[in-house]
C-alpha cells in the first residue's frame, strides 16, 4: 500500500512539474515560435495579399516618402497638410480628393462612420497667434475639429466658410496621430471581419489582440479568431500582409525586444488591466525581395506622410533588429550647434533604426 501511495505521489509531482513547465516563459515562447515558423513556411493568405496590395495602392495614391535600406530619405513626397508636393511648381495643382489632408480624412471617416470630427483634436497655445518676444504664455489649448467646424459655419460668405472648414480639418490631420487609422483602413478594405481585427486609432489595440491570440494558442484555448498572432520579430520570417511594430515607450527604452514581449505576455496571462506598451507604431509588410534580402514596409504618419521603407533582411530572410546606416564617424557633422545641444552626435542617422519588437503575423 505504501509503495502504491509513493508511486502515486511521484506521478502526481511529475504531472505538476510538467504542467508548471508549460507555463514558463521559455516554454511559452518556444511554442509561439513553433507556431510562427509553421505559418511562415506557408504562402501568404488571400487576405494577407489584399492587405499588402491595399497598402501599396494607398502609398501610390498619396505619392509619399521613400526611405532606402541605409535609412536615408531619398524621396520627399506629399505630406498630410499639403495641397501639392513642394517640388518647385513642376506639377499641376493636386485635384480634389488627392490632397494629403483629404487622403488622411478618408482613413478617419472609415474608422468613425464618416463623421470623425469630434474624435479629432486640434491644439494651440495661449496667445501664440499674437506672440511677441516678451510674451510668456505657453499654456497648451485643446479643442475638437467639430467645434471649429461649427464655428466656421457662422461665416456668411460661402467661399470663406469653406476655407475655414478646410483649415480646421487640415489642422486636425496634423495634430491627431493617424498611423493606426491608416493600418485600420488598409485592413478593413481587405475585407477582414470586425471580430478578427480590432479597428482602432491606437496600435496597442491590435498589438494586444495578437498577443492574446498567441497566449490562447499556447494554452490550447479556443478563443476569438484574431487575424494576427504576436511573433518574435528577429526569429520569424516576415510575409506580405504581416504588420511590423515598434514600441515608443520612454520607460521601456532600455529594455530588449524580448523583455518587452514578455511583459505584455504577463499582463495578458494575469488578466491585468495594465498596458505597458501604449505608444507604438506599426507598418504593413508590402513586399519581400528575397533575392536582394530586403523587405518593404508601408506606414502612415511617418514624417507626416505615407512612407515606404526598405529594410534589410538576413540571408535566411529573417529580420535583423539592427537597421543602422552609415553615419560617417562622430566628426562627420560639422554644423555648429547651440551649447545645450553640443553633446549630440549623429550616431543614429538611420530612419530605420527603431525599437522594432514584434511581428503581427497573419495566421
Amino acid at each position: 500500500m505504501r509503495i502504491l501511495a509513493c508511486t502515486f505521489m511521484v506521478a502526481t509531482c511529475l504531472v505538476a512539474q510538467q504542467a508548471s513547465a508549460q507555463t514558463t516563459p521559455v516554454a511559452f515562447w518556444k511554442t509561439v515560435q513553433a507556431n510562427c515558423n509553421t505559418t511562415a513556411a506557408k504562402p501568404p493568405s488571400d487576405a494577407a495579399k489584399r492587405i499588402a496590395q491595399n497598402a501599396i495602392d494607398e502609398f501610390k495614391a498619396f505619392d509619399g516618402h521613400e526611405i532606402d535600406a541605409a535609412g536615408r530619405l531619398f524621396h520627399f513626397g506629399l505630406t498630410e497638410a499639403e495641397h501639392e508636393e513642394d517640388d518647385g511648381g513642376g506639377k499641376p495643382p493636386t485635384g480634389l480628393g488627392q490632397a494629403g489632408w483629404q487622403q488622411v480624412s478618408k482613413y478617419w471617416r472609415s474608422l468613425f462612420d464618416n463623421e470623425p470630427w469630434d474624435k479629432l483634436e486640434v491644439r494651440g497655445y495661449r496667445d501664440a497667434s499674437a506672440f511677441k518676444p516678451d510674451t510668456q504664455g505657453s499654456e497648451l489649448l485643446r479643442t475638437s475639429a467639430a467645434r471649429l467646424l461649427k464655428a466656421a459655419d457662422n461665416e456668411q460668405d460661402p467661399q470663406e466658410r469653406e476655407v475655414l472648414r478646410e483649415a480646421a480639418i487640415r489642422a486636425a490631420m496634423i495634430d491627431t496621430p493617424w498611423s493606426a487609422a491608416f493600418i485600420s483602413y488598409v485592413v478593413r478594405q481587405s475585407g477582414v471581419a470586425e471580430n478578427t481585427f480590432r479597428y482602432s486609432n491606437a496600435h496597442r489595440a491590435y498589438i494586444y489582440d495578437a498577443f492574446t491570440a498567441s497566449v490562447e494558442e499556447a494554452d490550447k484555448q479556443t478563443g476569438t479568431p484574431h487575424l494576427n498572432r504576436a511573433c518574435p520579430v528577429a526569429t520569424t520570417k516576415p510575409r506580405i500582409g504581416d504588420i511590423l511594430c515598434e514600441q515608443r515607450e520612454p520607460t521601456l527604452a532600455a529594455m530588449s525586444d524580448k523583455d518587452v514581449r514578455e511583459r505584455i505576455r504577463q499582463e495578458i496571462e494575469t488578466k491585468s488591466e495594465t498596458r505597458s506598451v501604449r505608444r507604438a507604431h506599426c507598418e504593413v509588410v508590402a513586399r519581400i525581395d528575397a533575392k536582394a534580402h530586403r523587405m518593404y514596409t508601408i506606414g502612415g504618419n511617418v514624417a507626416q506622410s505615407i512612407t515606404a521603407r526598405q529594410l534589410n533582411l538576413r540571408r535566411d530572410l529573417k529580420f535583423p533588429l539592427a537597421q543602422k546606416g552609415h553615419c560617417g564617424g562622430a566628426n562627420r557633422w560639422a554644423l555648429e550647434l547651440p551649447a545645450a545641444n553640443a553633446p549630440r552626435q549623429p550616431t543614429k542617422c538611420s530612419l530605420n533604426d527603431k525599437k522594432w519588437f514584434v511581428l503581427l503575423q497573419v495566421r
